[in-house]
């Protein structure tokens, strides 16, 4: 296949693993990973804690590396995205990751879209309105509790113009309110994306085409 150094949004159709396996010294994590995701389709990957599919979504999404098999990522004129370019077209949301604690709410997210491109219908005074977070917009993140920090970092991976949408246990510190608009985004703002969901919680995952079972590859 040819290979190229960015495939534009909407031409991106699926990702397929091969014998995917991850190691940690001698400890086998997962292996045997055969699986192709395709774009306008939302998966599930689920397991305990600790059991490792945080560590698959991450390996989708070319953010750490496996330790067995290959990772393609095809476009629908059959080239193939290098996986160190592959950053381009992800979007990720965890409960681990760091976002600019020093930023304002505002700030942050005009700093995040100055890299990544916001998606073409938003701007970020109306991801403030639909976040519900206009009366703190101008408040630094490190004042705010963990739910409202949750928000902001579910709002950065959904609206930002990528084709590949990567979830790891989302609802994470989310009140019941919080629990609910997530699923509302997940209905309205996920169509015609590649979504993949690492969570242990039904809430997170619902209308998903597919599960994929991480113990089903602990060999």
């Amino acid at each position: 296949m040819a290979l190229c150094a960015a495939i534009p949004a909407e031409m991106l159709m699926k990702i397929s693993l091969k014998e995917v396996g991850k190691r940690y010294q001698n400890h086998w994590i997962f292996k045997g990973v055969d699986y192709t995701f395709e774009k306008g389709k939302k998966y599930a990957i689920l397991g305990a804690n600790g059991s490792g599919k945080s560590t698959l979504l991450r390996i989708v999404g070319g953010m750490q590396h496996h330790n067995k098999g290959s990772i393609d990522y095809l476009s629908s004129v059959a080239s193939a995205i290098l996986p160190e370019k592959i950053f381009n077209e992800v979007s990720y949301c965890a409960p681990g990751m760091d976002i600019i604690e020093e930023l304002s709410l505002k700030e942050f997210l005009h700093f995040h879209f100055s890299f990544k491109k916001i998606r073409p219908e938003f701007t970020v005074a109306s991801i403030l309105q639909i976040m519900n977070m206009e009366a703190v917009a101008n408040k630094f993140i490190h004042e705010f509790s963990s739910g409202m920090k949750q928000r902001a970092k579910l709002a950065q991976a959904f609206f930002t113009d990528t084709p590949i949408l990567l979830l790891d246990e989302p609802c994470s510190n989310l009140d019941l309110q919080g629990v609910a608009m997530y699923q509302q985004w997940l209905q309205q703002y996920a169509t015609n994306r590649l979504v993949i969901i690492a969570s242990n919680d039904e809430r997170e995952y619902e209308g998903v085409v597919d599960i994929i079972d991480i113990q089903d590859y602990k060999k």
